[in-house]
């Protein structure tokens, strides 16, 4: 049984654009839970973990030296499983805990879940899944532009993670942002327009 029937997860590949459609449903006052920023909280509280598992070269200023370790992380998969057995579950917990608190309000709101299909079943409690589309190659183009990256360390990235065409085929809407930004705007603007309909109680 869905327990959280309010949650909408946003999701897509690097360089699709997520973050963006993110922050424009923040300007129409929607309530969003931020994986990527509480997975970094959760990576600050587990220096010791961090240390103990990949050694003190990833540790800078008594942080974590996000980009070395992401550096390592993305080029070999038994480090990125470490990784993720000490964080996920910590992570997993807050996500969870922030979804209870809004899910009582009746009312639409977003969970930013970067690897939403890659870690299922982890997060199958939340079914209703918007995917930010952008063509693979457009994707890899903006995360060299944007990440400063080589092409060879874009593809990596984008490697990591399911194919967006393959995303599309279990999404319950899809907002496209293979264009500019008032192509996106528009989008946006449509996927609100089918939450209204879905809602009576949105107000926008």
């Amino acid at each position: 049984m869905n327990e959280f029937k309010n949650a909408i997860v946003i999701t897509g590949v690097i360089g699709s654009g997520k973050s963006t459609v993110v922050n424009l449903l923040r300007v129409y006052g929607f309530s969003i839970i931020d994986a990527d920023e509480i997975a970094h909280g959760v990576l600050d509280e587990s220096i010791d973990e961090i240390k103990s598992e990949f050694g003190d070269e990833f540790i800078k200023d008594n942080k974590v030296d996000r980009k070395s370790l992401g550096s390592l992380v993305f080029s070999d998969s038994k480090a990125k499983k470490k990784l993720e057995n000490i964080l996920h579950p910590l992570i997993k917990e807050q996500i969870f805990a922030e979804a209870s608190r809004l899910e009582s309000s009746n009312y639409p709101y977003f969970i930013d879940l970067p690897l939403y299909f890659e870690k299922s079943p982890v997060y199958d409690e939340f079914q209703s899944v918007c995917v930010v589309y952008a063509p693979r190659q457009i994707c890899i183009e903006r995360i060299v532009s944007r990440n400063n990256l080589t092409l060879k360390e874009a593809k990596e990235r984008i490697n990591q993670q399911i194919n967006i065409d393959e995303k599309l085929k279990f999404a319950t809407y899809v907002i496209d942002n293979s264009l500019d930004l008032k192509h996106l705007n528009l989008e946006v603007d449509k996927f609100i327009l089918a939450l209204k309909a879905k809602y009576q109680t949105l107000k926008i």
